[in-house]
C-alpha cells in the first residue's frame, strides 16, 4: 500500500475521530485506493471454465487469445455469484474496553474493523447484520443490504458501552440456532472465556454450514507485555486487582498468551474456521484484507 495512504488507516489518528461512519469510510477509501484493483470491481459473474465454440454462442465470450495460442475457438463460461449475507458478531464485554497508553481500545477496534466491512460488503449489495453480545445477545440487527440497516449497525456500534462478563460459547450457540440460510460470520473478540465452550460455539456455526472468520482482538500491551517498573495491573471483568514486578512476570506470562492464542488457532482449525489475529495497534487494513484473503482462499478450495 502507498505510504500516504497509511495514515488514514492507522488507529491512532482514526482513534480522534469521533463519527464512526467517517472512520468507516475512510478506512474503506484509504484500503481500496492502496490495491492496484479491488476484487469487488467488474462484472458480477465469475469465470467458470472454457468449452468449444457452438453456433449461436455470443461471440462477446470467445476467448481470443486462446484462439492465437492453440487455433481452437472457445468460449469462457461463467458462473453468477450471489450476493453474500455477512453477519458480525461484536464482542462488548468489559474486557473488550482496555486500550494501551493513546490508543484505541480493543472494542473501538473492533467496532471500527466491523464497521468498515459492513461499509465495504454494502457497497456490493451484499447484506450485513450484527450481533452485539456480552453475557448473552444484547443488540440485534437483521442482514439487510439497505442503506437504514447501515445506519443502524453504526448507530449501535458507536453507542455500545463494554461493562459486562464474557460468555461466548453460550452466545454463540444461541446465535447459530437464529441464522436462517448459509451465511459469513466475522466474530470480532479477545475471546477472553472458556476455550472448550468457545469451540462448542464454533462447531454449532460451521455445522450449520456457515463460513466463520475469526478475528482475535487482542491489546498491544497484551500481546508485548512493555511494562518495566513496579505496576497495579487492574482486573476486568470481577478479577482483583494485582500489584507486581513485571519483570519477573514477563516471561511466563508471554508464554500463556502465546498458548493461548495457540489454542484458539487449534479450535479453529479443527473446525475449518478461518483464525485472524488482530492487535489494536494494527493498521485498519489489516482486518479487510486478511477478510478478503480468507473468502478468495475458501473459494479456491471449494472448486477442487
Amino acid at each position: 500500500m502507498a505510504e500516504e495512504n497509511r495514515p488514514t488507516l492507522d488507529p491512532h489518528v482514526l482513534a480522534k475521530i469521533e463519527r464512526l461512519e467517517v472512520r468507516a469510510r475512510l478506512v474503506v477509501e484509504g484500503f481500496l485506493s492502496g490495491m492496484h484493483r479491488s476484487p469487488f470491481k467488474g462484472s458480477s459473474l465469475e469465470f467458470a471454465q472454457h468449452r468449444e465454440y457452438a453456433p449461436g454462442d455470443d461471440v462477446r465470450f470467445v476467448d481470443w487469445k486462446l484462439l492465437a495460442k492453440t487455433d481452437g475457438v472457445y468460449v469462457q463460461e461463467f458462473e453468477e455469484e450471489t450476493n453474500l449475507r455477512c453477519y458480525l458478531f461484536v464482542d462488548q464485554s468489559e474486557s473488550m474496553g482496555y486500550a494501551h497508553d493513546g490508543g484505541m481500545s480493543k472494542f473501538d477496534y473492533s467496532a471500527t474493523a466491523a464497521s468498515s466491512l459492513a461499509y465495504l460488503l454494502q457497497q456490493q449489495s451484499d447484506a450485513v447484520g450484527l450481533a452485539l453480545f456480552d453475557e448473552g445477545v444484547v443488540q440485534q440487527i437483521p442482514a439487510s443490504n439497505t442503506r437504514g440497516a447501515l445506519v443502524q449497525i453504526l448507530h449501535q456500534l458507536e453507542t455500545a458501552k463494554p461493562d459486562r462478563k464474557t460468555t461466548i460459547g453460550k452466545t454463540l450457540v444461541e446465535l447459530a440456532s437464529q441464522i436462517r440460510g448459509r451465511s459469513i460470520v466475522c466474530l470480532f473478540s479477545d475471546l477472553f472465556d472458556d476455550l472448550e465452550a468457545f469451540e462448542q460455539g464454533l462447531r454449532a456455526l460451521a455445522s450449520r454450514g456457515h463460513d466463520v472468520v475469526v478475528f482475535h482482538v487482542l491489546d498491544r500491551d497484551e500481546v508485548e507485555f512493555p511494562f518495566e517498573r513496579m505496576t497495579m495491573f487492574e482486573g476486568l471483568e470481577s478479577l482483583p486487582q494485582l500489584l507486581a514486578d513485571p519483570r519477573g512476570l514477563r516471561d511466563a506470562y508471554l508464554k500463556e498468551v502465546a498458548d493461548f492464542q495457540e489454542g484458539v488457532r487449534r479450535s479453529c482449525s479443527r473446525n475449518r474456521v478461518d483464525y485472524i489475529p488482530l492487535k489494536n495497534s494494527d493498521p485498519l487494513d489489516v482486518a479487510l484484507s486478511q477478510f478478503l484473503a480468507a473468502r478468495l482462499s475458501r473459494k479456491k478450495s471449494a472448486r477442487r
